[in-house]
């Protein structure tokens, strides 16, 4: 009758070999992976591309607009930032960790033009979700560290004599 508490004890094991890990662990190198292909598209000025690197309920939070939810409405939010001369961004991981299944990143981006030029830089942060097409951006918000431009001014009034 021994060989039951043994048979119990490897399934157990076995159980919990299969569970996913909620251990916190440093996914640095799998996202700067996922950032390739993302800046990738942008070179490519793919919107389509980039808006799959999301989840299907993802929700990109850029400035100055409305939280784009969905695929679709990420895409078209990529499709305007393209088409107003975005050619290309540098997105650079500070900090990442999370289980098999979620994480989180810190980092920093620089947008560029066609020339080459960088064209606004600032900070981000994101989390993360795995699927079966592998790590995809859940929330995505990002804002600029370069500040305001003035507000138009005042047109003045003339007098009429």
């Amino acid at each position: 009758m021994r060989t039951r508490p043994v048979v119990l004890v490897a399934a157990a094991a076995l159980v919990a070999a299969c569970q996913p890990s909620n251990t916190t662990r440093d996914v640095k190198a799998e996202v700067e992976a996922a950032n390739a292909a993302f800046s990738a598209a942008v070179a490519a000025q793919d919107a389509a591309a980039v808006s799959r690197l999301y989840t299907e309920d993802g929700w990109l939070m850029a400035p100055n607009g409305p939280t784009a939810k969905g695929r679709a409405a990420i895409a078209e939010a990529f499709t305007g930032m393209l088409g107003s001369g975005i050619a290309g961004v540098t997105l650079t991981t500070e900090e990442a960790q999370g289980t098999d299944s979620s994480a989180t990143e810190v980092g920093r981006y620089a947008l560029t033009n066609a020339a080459g030029e960088t064209v606004d830089e600032g900070k981000y942060l994101v989390w993360w979700r795995r699927t079966a097409d592998g790590w995809r951006l859940h929330r995505d918000i990002f804002n600029s560290d370069r500040p305001l431009p003035p507000p138009p001014a005042a047109p003045t009034a003339t007098k009429r004599r």
